[in-house]
């Protein structure tokens, strides 16, 4: 398939952009270039090559075919001009900090960020980068905190854990009224099926494509999307010189292979964590959830608006606080106590001690992370047997919350 192929839809590029199986000897599936390195046919052309007069495949750190292919894919799903691939999220982020920003630059991040990209933001402030939390969904907070040592806007929408979701389209206009500001935002949570930050006006989209992108939980993997220019630096100087953090040609098949059911999978994981979300709503034992397909949810018309669909993954917080989240948990069958997100299989973890750990208690207080919040990641299993084994865990819960509330109203009798 050209690469250049606008009329198609998301499912087929996922499928067959950028490979054509008669340039592969009829492969249907894209072959796998283990080579470390790539051989010349003169001096001149290897010269060229490192020079970057050539486009060329001279060593897998820097490019290898099989990446070429994914980052091509990747680009095209995001509607962007180029990708790289890395060997984890963290890898694509670190290098597109480590690239585009410098001593004495400061970078406006949203309040609500994963634990070690919040680790990772202020460790490089040790390296003279000023790191400034704002309130992204307060437009007037931003324009104010907006300088000229201003270099980076970073933000994930939807935010792990709270779910909290940022104005793309908003931020990205009062960003470019600076000069030299870049909109960075991580689509990890939505995948480019969900939702296109590039469209909206960001400049950077990075993935863990370990996640939906990736959907089986058998890799590590990373992606950021760009404009070509902007790409090739981060490839060049953040990926090449500064981490290394080069994705392996497996993973980059096994990364494909997981875009060819995006789709499929992502239609699955919303409507399941739809019917998981409305569930967890109606118990009493609940105090609070957040999900952008609920009216509950306090931004609402945004997701309806930026969202294709409101995703797979949930937040909520049990009558009892933590106690009582623990026990949830402890007595879930079906949903796997683990970390991560977008498997097939669903998972429930509690960020406080396990992901956002690297938050200190009060920090994690001040960013709207609270000790009894519990995050799901809601699969692809059967509806009817993720919302029985909520139902039966939830059921518990309520019977330990009852009980104090029964002793103390026996006791005053």
């Amino acid at each position: 398939m050209n690469n250049k192929h606008p009329a198609f839809g998301f499912s087929t590029r996922a499928i067959h952009h950028g490979y054509d199986p008669k340039d592969h000897h009829g492969a249907l599936v894209p072959p796998i270039y283990l080579s470390a390195t790539f051989a010349f046919p003169t001096a001149e052309y290897g010269a060229a090559c490192f020079a970057g007069e050539a486009s060329g495949h001279f060593y897998t750190r820097i490019s290898n075919p099989t990446l070429a292919l994914l980052e091509s894919r990747m680009a095209a799903l995001e509607n962007g001009e180029a990708a790289v691939a890395f060997s984890s999220g963290m890898g694509a982020i670190a290098a597109t900090f480590w690239t585009l920003l410098r001593p004495g630059d400061e970078v406006i991040v949203s309040q609500t960020l994963y634990g070690c990209t919040f680790a990772l933001l202020h460790g490089i402030g040790e390296f003279g980068i000023k790191v400034r939390h704002v309130d992204l969904t307060d437009l007037a907070a931003l324009q104010a905190a907006l300088g000229p040592a201003t270099r980076m806007i970073y933000c994930e929408t939807p935010a792990n854990p709270t779910l909290r979701l940022v104005d793309i389209a908003a931020v990205a206009r009062l960003a470019h009224q600076q000069p030299n500001v870049t909109v960075v935002v991580d689509n990890t949570y939505c995948t480019p099926y969900l939702q296109r930050p590039l469209e909206l006006g960001a400049d950077v989209v990075v993935h863990s494509a370990t996640k939906y992108l990736s959907g089986h939980g058998d890799i590590t993997a990373g992606i950021a999307v760009s404009r070509h220019a902007i790409a090739q630096r981060i490839r060049l100087h953040g990926l090449k010189d500064l981490t290394g953090a080069v994705m392996s040609p497996q993973d980059a098949a096994l990364l494909m292979r997981g875009l060819k059911t995006l789709a499929l999978r992502m239609d699955r994981h919303c409507s399941n964590a739809q019917a998981v979300a409305e569930a967890l709503q109606a118990h009493p034992a609940v105090q609070w959830v957040t999900y952008p397909g609920l009216a509950s949810f306090p931004q609402y018309e945004l997701a309806a608006r930026q969202m294709k669909q409101s995703g797979g993954m949930i937040a909520f917080e049990l009558k009892g606080g933590i106690d009582t989240g623990r026990r949830f948990m402890n007595a879930l069958k079906l949903f796997t106590r683990a970390v991560s997100l977008g498997d097939a299989e669903s998972l429930a973890q509690h960020p406080a001690s396990m992901t956002h750990s690297t938050y200190t208690p009060e920090e994690r207080a001040q960013h709207g992370i609270s000790e009894g919040l519990v995050r799901l990641s809601v699969g692809l299993e059967d509806v009817a047997d993720l919302l029985a084994d909520v139902q039966q865990a939830l059921g518990k819960c309520a019977r330990a919350v009852a009980r104090p509330t029964l002793l103390a109203a026996h006791a005053g009798k």
